[in-house]
């Protein structure tokens, strides 16, 4: 579940992880997320590592604290529809380049995504 990729600081990581399961609803939109402390235990990294992250998802505009009971996802349907195609739209840039990048011209992508989708 918690994978971690050398190339990208792990704050980063946890951000984009959590965001994604914030944009696909296993965080459903006005849920209490976890404390620091259990995400930091259940992803293996440093509380304040994980800390970090969820000030960021604040900052993002994902997540808000109540004072006194910890974290909730936003209820902003919007902003949480936009994360989605934030999030798809740099998934099919960084796609498509690999694809340039090796050669294989975007009607031929096209051709290979359709092939996919008859399977």
């Amino acid at each position: 579940m918690w994978q971690f990729d050398n190339d990208k600081p792990i704050y980063k990581q946890l951000v984009e992880k959590l965001e994604i399961w914030i944009i696909n609803g296993t965080y459903p939109p006005g849920s209490k997320l976890p404390s620091v402390r259990e995400l930091a235990e259940e992803s293996g990294v440093n509380p304040n590592t994980m800390q970090r992250a969820l000030q960021e998802l604040e900052t993002k505009g994902f997540v808000y604290t109540k004072r006194t009971s910890g974290r909730y996802v936003t209820e902003d349907q919007k902003k949480i529809e936009e994360g989605k195609l934030v999030l798809a739209h740099e998934r099919i840039h960084t796609f498509l380049t690999e694809m340039n990048e090796i050669g294989i011209p975007l009607k031929q992508v096209i051709d290979y995504i359709r092939k996919e989708e008859k399977k």
